[in-house]
């Protein structure tokens, strides 16, 4: 399965995605996971996003192996820099920071980890990574070292993401960052939503189905949830219900 093809048709037609944002830092007991994967495939969702912004254990290949062993999800690495490439991932999110101007992280990084990619089999997402002001600094803004789009400047990240898809970047995703205060607002995802025909991807402080629904509602075409599910694993099953029903809503009127 093409990842970019399956989310640009999917774009296409109003379908929307669910992605669990996997941590290996945060993955202890791998039981505990197996069985938040198994649920992860009986409650249909679409994608795990594997990575985060500092990775200090050397498990990636480990969380991979499990999420194939108990599930047929695909998997996606979201890396945090180009150490964390792992060949038994299906996709990878190749992240250009266009938020900020940090060179390492719009391009810098992406030279070292070009050739390492050219020689694997994995599908290559070109991604404009947005970062937004959460009201709390996240671990993504500390360590990349910019400043996130401010909360209540919906026009800045639409311009942003306009340059992104111009420079040919195939996916946008608005990122509050895990653990944020607050979500990306709906205004700010309509107005991107509005300005580029990408699939748009939102992640961070996404913890209930109220905020889901928001979210979906606004525009987004992936919903990324982790943290929230490490702290109610409820919160798995509340969202993707919330997707199934947008997406069993489309199919009425099909």
């Amino acid at each position: 399965m093409q990842i970019l093809t399956t989310l640009s048709d999917r774009k296409i037609k109003g379908i929307k995605s669910f992605a669990l944002l996997v941590d290996p830092d945060k993955i202890g007991d791998h039981g505990s996971f197996a069985k938040l994967v198994a649920q992860s495939q009986e409650n249909k969702v679409d994608f795990c996003f594997v990575g985060g912004s500092l990775i200090t254990t050397n498990n990636i290949g480990e969380i991979i192996k499990i999420i194939k062993d108990y599930s047929n999800i695909p998997v996606v690495l979201f890396p945090g820099s180009n150490m964390h490439i792992e060949s038994s991932a299906d996709a990878i999110l190749f992240l250009s920071l266009i938020s900020g101007r940090n060179p390492e992280l719009l391009i810098g990084q992406h030279v070292v980890a070009a050739p390492i990619l050219k020689r694997l089999n994995l599908e290559v997402l070109p991604t404009g990574y947005i970062l937004v002001n959460s009201g709390n600094q996240t671990t993504v803004s500390y360590m990349s070292n910019t400043q996130p789009v401010p909360y209540d400047k919906p026009s800045v990240a639409a311009c942003t993401a306009m340059a992104g898809e111009m420079l040919g970047l195939r996916l946008i995703y608005l990122d509050a960052g895990s653990g944020a205060r607050n979500p990306v607002s709906p205004k700010m995802i309509s107005r991107v939503n509005k300005s580029i025909k990408a699939p748009l991807i939102v992640g961070g402080g996404i913890d209930s189905k109220e905020k889901a629904q928001n979210i979906l509602a606004a525009g987004a075409d992936v919903i990324v949830v982790g943290n929230g599910i490490e702290k109610n694993p409820d919160v798995l099953i509340d969202i993707s219900e919330k997707v199934n029903q947008v997406n069993e809503s489309l199919n009425i009127h099909e």
